[in-house]
């Protein structure tokens, strides 16, 4: 799947930059809000806080990741991961994807 978007809600999403192979998105999610577990076939996500806290849950191997302001991750392509909201306020972060051709595979 080309966009995946359209499968979960978010407070806001902007797409800061976007070029063959690469681009940069901002997500603000509400406390009760998450990007699904899914997968990306060729590209990495690398998570970056803005403010408030994510969560991360990740397969292959099992990993939970708390990040805070300023922190990072990077999360290796086909690697299922999940994001929630792991404060009580709003969470914005950035999510760089690249190098490759960008999908979403969803998982259940």
């Amino acid at each position: 799947m080309k966009d995946g978007s359209h499968l979960y809600e978010v407070e806001r999403r902007v797409c800061h930059a976007e070029r063959p192979g690469f681009r940069i998105s901002e997500l603000q999610i509400s406390p009760t809000q998450r990007v699904p577990w899914h997968c990306h076939s060729n590209v990495q996500d690398t998570f970056y806080v803005i403010n408030g806290h994510i969560r991360l849950f990740l397969r292959e191997p099992e990993e939970e990741v708390l990040l805070n302001p300023g922190d990072t991750y990077s999360v290796r392509p086909s690697r299922p991961h999940l994001v929630v909201n792991g404060g009580a306020q709003s969470a914005t972060f950035l999510v760089l994807q690249g190098i490759g051709e960008y999908d979403y595979i969803p998982l259940f």
